[in-house]
């Protein structure tokens, strides 16, 4: 990249100069009007050594000292690391730089050419002079914005490494006015410039106004053009390119980012941009994070009313499953393949819980236990809990037949809220319901399948799902004064 860039520079550089020499020539000997010069022959040897002069030695020097500065701009791209704030402002006024360099070299061309012009022949003095002065602003001009599309990508990739915080270029109103000022100000002011010169020498005719007035209007037409189009677009491009990452953004892609086309105040708002961009995706990192860490019902509840420590009674059907034999498999297997086991077990119940409208509180070692109705009402959470139950138990023989699980339902009034403390608190269940759909885990694994329910779950139950159950028995459980009627699934 950098050698083409170097290479397209150089051509650049040397057209515009020999463009810009080409008109200025014209101008001097045709279009500028003015009384017959004395010494033609004297004359165009004379400017003929100048102009060789020019390209030969004040061009090359021009050339070197625009790629000395270009070239610290570039340094870091070549030895492939990220590059200092130096280099960056060197990066972003390059073509800042390169315009310096050639109003300074055609600022002196005009006084040379001039003077010894005038030496010649004293009515070539203001001809020459003015003309050079216009000309070499209007193509310095021109440099200045070839070289700032040019070396675009090195800025761009400069400030995607090391953004800045301040503009270092100048702003969308001093770009407009610099536009205007070469592209229809330094044209105005050569026919302003005419008409003061025909006032001054009355010898002036019709003809030599009237090619002045074609020439100039029509070279400024073509310049303003070139000029207006190129500081449109160096507003235009960066606006659309933001414009169509916010859209993205806006349409979910989190890895939306505005390319920093230069260091102007555009540049520094592609970057804000950019900063925002990072964080929000930042902020859904964590907001997904959480919600894997505490469940999706619990981490929106949070964040659309706060939290809190307390919580409110509530009725809801727990769920409770947990892997029989589990001591065992640890002890014959290595650690990685029982975690992978659980993780597949675990796979099935989260599915099935989720599938189903309930809500994962917590994995307690091998086992879990699951909620429907809290932190967010669903119709019919015994129903759900229960269909949730008798799914779980016909996938997992088939799916990670390597473990066993029982399965156990409940329903009641719960505590459902934040407990903890300001600093560490978790969303949670506490009642009556959570022990004994633990009591009921356990005692299914005596049955065939391992799923038990309470009758309460079963009576809160819509008739859809109670259909597939029956009441078995009753018993009373570990921990428990009262006796609890046993649902068992219909097979």
């Amino acid at each position: 990249m950098v050698s083409r860039i170097r290479l397209r520079m150089a051509l650049f550089l040397v057209l515009a100069n020999v463009v810009g020499v080409a008109i200025v020539v014209v101008c001097i000997l045709w279009v500028v009007p003015g009384p017959p010069i004395e010494d033609v022959g004297r004359t165009v040897a004379l400017n003929g050594i100048l102009v060789g002069f020019f390209f030969v030695v004040i061009v090359p020097i021009m050339s070197l000292l625009g790629e000395k500065w270009l070239a610290s701009g570039r340094q870091w791209l070549i030895e492939g690391r990220v590059p200092t704030d130096r280099e960056v402002t060197a990066a972003l006024r390059g073509p800042i730089y390169l315009y310096t360099v050639h109003v300074g070299a055609w600022f002196v061309a005009a006084v040379v050419f001039a003077i010894l012009n005038g030496i010649l022949d004293v009515d070539m003095l203001p001809r020459v002079s003015i003309t050079i002065l216009l000309g070499g602003l209007t193509t310095s001009a021109v440099v200045y914005l070839l070289a700032e599309r040019e070396t675009r990508p090195i800025a761009a990739l400069a400030l995607s490494l090391h953004a800045v915080d301040e503009p270092k270029l100048p702003g969308v109103v001093t770009r407009t006015m610099i536009a205007w000022a070469f592209g229809s100000g330094v044209p105005f002011l050569g026919l302003l410039i005419t008409g003061i010169l025909t006032l001054i020498r009355p010898r002036t005719t019709v003809e030599e106004v009237a090619v002045t007035l074609v020439v100039v209007s029509g070279l400024g037409l073509i310049a303003g053009a070139l000029v207006t189009v190129n500081g449109a677009r160096a507003v235009a491009d960066p606006v659309r390119d933001l414009q169509r990452a916010i859209g993205e953004l806006s349409a979910g892609d989190l890895d939306a980012r505005a390319q920093v086309f230069d260091g102007s105040v555009l540049g520094v708002l592609q970057a804000g941009f950019n900063d925002m961009a990072a964080g929000i995706a930042e902020r859904e990192r964590l907001r997904d994070l959480y919600g894997r860490q505490v469940g999706e019902e619990v981490a929106r509840e949070s964040l659309e009313r706060g939290s809190s420590l307390g919580g409110e009674v509530t009725d809801v059907a727990v769920l409770f499953v947990d892997v029989v034999g589990s001591t065992g498999l640890a002890a014959t297997l290595p650690a990685t393949e029982v975690v992978g086991l659980l993780n597949r077990f675990f796979g099935v119940v989260v599915d099935e819980v989720h599938g189903h409208g309930g809500w994962i509180n917590k994995f307690q070692g091998d086992a879990t236990l699951a909620v429907f109705g809290a932190p967010s009402t669903i119709e019919d959470p015994a129903g759900k809990a229960l269909a949730a139950a008798r799914c779980i138990s016909k996938r997992l023989p088939i799916e990670v037949p390597q473990l066993g699980a029982g399965v156990g339902v409940s329903f009641g009034s719960v505590v459902a809220g934040n407990v903890g403390d300001e600093r560490r608190f978790e969303f949670t269940v506490i009642g009556d319901p959570v022990n004994e759909a633990a009591r009921l885990t356990e005692l299914s694994k005596t049955f065939t399948p391992m799923v038990l329910a309470s009758a309460a779950s079963l009576d809160a139950a819509g008739q859809p799902e109670r259909r597939h159950w029956e009441l078995n028995g009753e018993v009373e459980l570990r921990g428990r004064d009262t006796p609890t009627r046993l649902a068992t699934p219909l097979s």
